[in-house]
Parts: structure tokens; C-alpha cells; sequence
């Protein structure tokens, strides 16, 4: 008896879907719960006008109550569209379909892409994702699909590609080669909270530069070895579907019958890939034309009501910033289109968009994700726990009274486990930089450091917390490759397949902090840990 009820627990699964709608109920009940409690917390924003500090005081929204179900029900529509990753995922996959459909990505994986060593290639990979972050958070929607697909032509595990895609992005978030919308984004907050103590204190965009730049090389090199010696035995080799293989043995049989014509697709691909590769050099150099300012109908992508360029570049109403998924669509689609004109692969248009429309048939499942997602973050956001849970953090960290290292390490701490309900690094920062950058500063560490804490910390859980909205781009491509349909990859198993890289990472990310304070490195052009 007790070996068939094994049996039977094993076959039971319950599907991404089902667990975030039981996760929605759940915070519906917990909200009203919590409000009968008065669950509320205080925290402290600071006025730019003033440089005072103003009090803020946050409660638990009952969503178990006629004006919550109001809302469930009348923003769900709202929820689902404004949901940031549904819009870049969607562009994002009309640009790499069309240049699938056309056979560019197919031709260039095994002819540049299969060549490069694997070791090689996860570096270039994480390397990539990690520093994506310059422009927010397009490296998910953009390069999830692209890695998996490149993955699946080279016969490489896709899950693999999906799972290094991922933790780059994640794991390495707000360290890229140059300034970018982090700097942007919390900037200001830095600046204020460091004028409470010193109003002669100047924060520059580039405070944290060579930081930035070592240690996204860094977490590339140290992803490399935990992807390579950790994970990828683990995940071990993608066996395709019975269809595709028939499909690949099919194809073997007409390439071995019409040998004669091999050379000649050969010199077509060559062809296409030259027509692409001149459109993408075009296209590329029209793009930064259009980032410099001051030229004839230069500067359409910057936001020149901005008086610095990095602002005008990476600003919240930088057309640029805002477009850039779109840009990189645009690149994707015209050099598609290039190559399929070169190399003849495009027959018609409606055999083009026939194709087009059957590969994108395939991905449809995570749309549906997406929604049950978009309302799962809403509910959590529109009831304050995690606003009021990292306000608590903040306020703990107040009262903890240490120095020097133990501050920093602690402060790392405190802002990983907060990212876990609030992963805006803006709104942490709002919270917790009137505590934590005066507190630094009577320590003797600098406010630009306190910064670098601050992106540090937000990374080390970024990857690992399904609260994180772009989660569900890791968790729908999963399931899209997942070939045993009957057992989808779960939340769980979808966070124990990284549980190594989370937990490496967030050792390393603590030692190359506290060795950079120690070793007292510049952190910018002029800026040190210390003051």
C-alpha cells in the first residue's frame, strides 16, 4: 500500500498555472488578515525640495473586501497589458520568428556560433546578459528565446541556454561596461541621503564605473565554471521529439540525394549572410546616428528636455531606453529579411508568414502564464506586504548598531532577503538610502559605496524569486522545451535547477565586496570606499 501511494505522489504535479492562481487566492486571504491585524510600517522618503526627512506611513490593503474585489476584477485587463515583460517578450519574438522563419539564425549558429568552444561561448552568454542590464530589463525577453534557440540548433540543451541566459540577467543585474538606467535610477536618492549628513557631497553618474566594469567580467568568469562544472551535467542532453527527428533524418536523405546541389545552397548562404551582416552595419550606424545630439534630424532617440547626455540617453523618458527592445526587433527583422532575400530561403510572402505564424504558435503557452502572472504581481503589489516588509528591513537595520565590515555584509544581507517581495531597485532604494547612507558615512564609507551595496544586494536574490516579473519568461521557456509534458518543470524544480549558481553567487558577490573595501580600490574616476 504505502509503495502505491508513493507511486501515485509522484505522478502528481501541480502546474506553474495552478500554483500562482493558488498563490493569488492566498494573498487575497492573507491581506484581510493582516488589515484586521493593522499590519502597517513608517518609513522615511526625503524631500529633494527641503532635503527633509518626511515620514511615510504604509498599511496593508484588504483585498478580501468589496473595494479589493473591485479591483481584482476592473484592473485585471490593465494588470495583464501594462505588465512590462508581455509587451518586450511580444516584440522581442516577432524579430527573432522572422529571422528564424528565414533560416539567418539557423545558418549563423552553425556557422560561427558551433564553432566557438562551450566554455567560450557561456562566458560570451553571460557576459552579454549581465551587462543588458544598462537598458533595464530587455535581456530577458530578448535573450532567453535567442539562447534557447541558438542552443536547440547547435544540439545543445536548450534548457541549458535558457538557465544561462537567465542567471546572467539576473544574478548580474546593474553591473554592465558602462553607465547605464541603474546609475540613473538611483542616483538621486544617493545624493539626498548623503546631504543629510554632508550637503557638499557630490554623487556622480560614473562613481561606480570601475566597479562596474571588473565585476561584470568577474560574475561572468565565475558563471562560466558554475554553468559548465555545476549545472550542465546535471541537466545533461536534449533528446528532440520523435517528429523533429524524423524531420532531421528526412532532410539527411535529401541532402545525401541532391549532393550535386550542396555547393550551391552553400554559396546562396554566403550570400544571405553577406546581405545581412551590410544591413545590420547600416541599420546599426543609423541607430547611432540618431543617439548624437546636435546633428541634422540627429538625436530623435534621446530626450533632450535633459541637460545631461547620460540622462538624455538613459532617463525614464529616454526614447531610446523605452525603445530599445523595438530597435533590436527592428535590427532582427531587417537583416532576416536580408539574408532570406540572399539566400533565396524566402519563397513568398505567404509562405513567409505562414511559417512565421506556426513557429510563433509554439510559444503561445506562456502568454497564458503571463496573465495568471501579471495578476499575481498586482495583488501582491496592491496590498503593501512587500512595501511594508522592506520597510520593517530598513528600520531593523537601524537599529542594528555596527561599523566596517560587519555593516556592509549585513546591509548586503538585508537587502537580498527584501528583494524577495520588492524587486524595484528604486523603490528599495527610496527606503532604505536615508538609513543606510548616513550610516555609512559615520562610518567612514562613502555614499558611492553605500550605492554599490545597494546593486549588490538587489542582485544576489534577483534570480531567485518568482515575485520578480520577468520570472516568468525563465519559467514559460522552461516549459516550452520541457519535452514530457505530463510533468511540467515547476516553480520549485525551476528554482533548484539554479540553486547552485544563487548560492555560489551569493557568496562571491560578498567576498568581492568586502575585498574591495579592504583593499580600499577606486570604485569610480576619483571615488574610493571610503571618504
Amino acid at each position: 500500500m504505502q509503495e502505491k501511494r508513493k507511486l501515485r505522489l509522484k505522478k502528481f504535479y501541480f502546474h506553474p498555472i495552478t500554483v500562482f492562481l493558488f498563490l493569488i487566492f492566498l494573498i487575497i486571504i492573507l491581506s484581510g488578515i493582516l488589515s484586521a491585524f493593522e499590519m502597517q510600517a513608517t518609513y522615511n522618503t526625503i524631500n529633494p525640495n527641503t532635503n527633509e526627512l518626511e515620514p511615510t506611513l504604509v498599511a496593508v490593503k484588504n483585498l478580501f473586501s468589496f473595494d479589493g474585489m473591485k479591483f481584482l476584477i476592473g484592473d485585471a485587463t490593465t494588470n495583464f497589458i501594462s505588465f512590462t515583460p508581455l509587451g518586450t517578450l511580444l516584440l522581442a519574438l516577432i524579430g527573432i520568428t522572422i529571422a528564424e522563419a528565414t533560416g539567418f539564425i539557423e545558418t549563423l549558429s552553425k556557422r560561427y556560433f558551433l564553432k566557438i568552444p562551450k566554455e567560450v561561448f557561456t562566458f560570451i552568454i553571460l557576459f552579454v546578459a549581465t551587462i543588458s542590464s544598462l537598458i533595464n530589463e530587455v535581456g530577458y525577453a530578448i535573450l532567453i528565446p535567442l539562447v534557447a534557440l541558438i542552443y536547440f540548433i547547435n544540439g545543445r540543451n536548450p534548457i541549458l541556454g535558457i538557465i544561462t541566459a537567465f542567471c546572467g540577467v539576473s544574478f548580474g543585474y546593474g553591473v554592465t561596461i558602462f553607465v547605464g538606467s541603474m546609475e540613473v535610477a538611483l542616483m538621486d536618492y544617493t545624493k539626498y541621503a548623503a546631504w543629510l549628513i554632508d550637503n557638499n557631497t557630490h554623487i556622480a553618474l560614473t562613481s561606480n564605473l570601475f566597479f562596474i566594469i571588473a565585476t561584470s567580467i568577474l560574475i561572468s568568469i565565475i558563471g562560466t565554471f558554475i554553468i559548465e562544472k555545476i549545472i550542465a551535467p546535471k541537466i545533461g542532453k536534449y533528446k528532440k521529439e520523435e517528429e523533429y527527428a524524423k524531420t532531421e533524418q528526412y532532410r539527411i536523405i535529401n541532402l545525401e540525394e541532391e549532393e550535386q546541389k550542396r555547393i550551391e545552397r552553400e554559396k546562396y548562404e554566403k550570400r544571405g549572410l553577406r546581405f545581412a551582416f551590410i544591413t545590420g552595419i547600416i541599420v546599426i550606424l543609423l541607430f547611432i546616428y540618431m543617439l548624437i545630439p546636435n546633428l541634422p534630424y540627429s538625436g530623435m532617440l534621446l530626450d533632450m528636455n535633459e541637460k545631461t547626455y547620460l540622462k538624455q540617453l538613459f532617463g525614464e523618458t529616454s526614447y531610446f531606453q523605452s525603445g530599445f527592445t523595438y530597435l533590436v526587433t527592428l535590427l532582427l527583422v531587417l537583416m532576416g529579411l536580408a539574408y532570406g532575400i540572399g539566400a533565396k530561403s524566402i519563397k513568398n510572402d505567404k509562405a513567409l508568414i505562414e511559417e512565421i505564424g506556426y513557429k510563433f504558435s509554439k510559444t503561445s503557452y506562456i502568454f497564458v502564464l503571463i496573465f495568471v502572472v501579471s495578476q499575481f504581481i498586482a495583488v501582491l503589489k496592491e496590498t503593501n506586504i512587500g512595501l511594508i516588509v522592506t520597510a520593517w528591513l530598513a528600520s531593523l537595520l537601524e537599529y542594528l548598531k555596527f561599523s566596517g565590515i560587519p555593516l556592509i555584509v549585513v546591509t548586503l544581507i538585508i537587502i537580498a532577503v527584501a528583494n524577495f517581495l520588492t524587486t524595484s531597485p528604486t523603490t528599495k532604494w527610496m527606503i532604505f538610502s536615508p538609513i543606510v547612507v548616513p550610516m555609512f558615512m559615520q562610518s567612514n564609507i562613502s555614499p558611492q559605496f553605500a550605492q554599490i551595496v545597494m546593486r549588490v544586494g538587489n542582485s544576489m536574490t534577483n534570480g531567485f524569486t518568482p515575485v520578480l516579473a520577468s520570472f516568468v519568461i525563465y519559467l514559460g521557456y522552461l516549459n516550452i522545451y520541457n519535452l514530457n509534458k505530463n510533468k511540467p518543470i515547476t516553480i520549485r524544480k525551476s528554482l533548484k535547477m539554479i540553486t547552485p549558481y544563487f548560492l555560489i553567487i551569493f557568496l562571491a558577490w560578498i567576498l568581492i565586496v568586502v575585498g574591495w573595501y579592504i583593499t580600499g580600490l577606486p570604485i569610480g574616476p576619483g571615488v574610493y570606499p571610503t571618504l
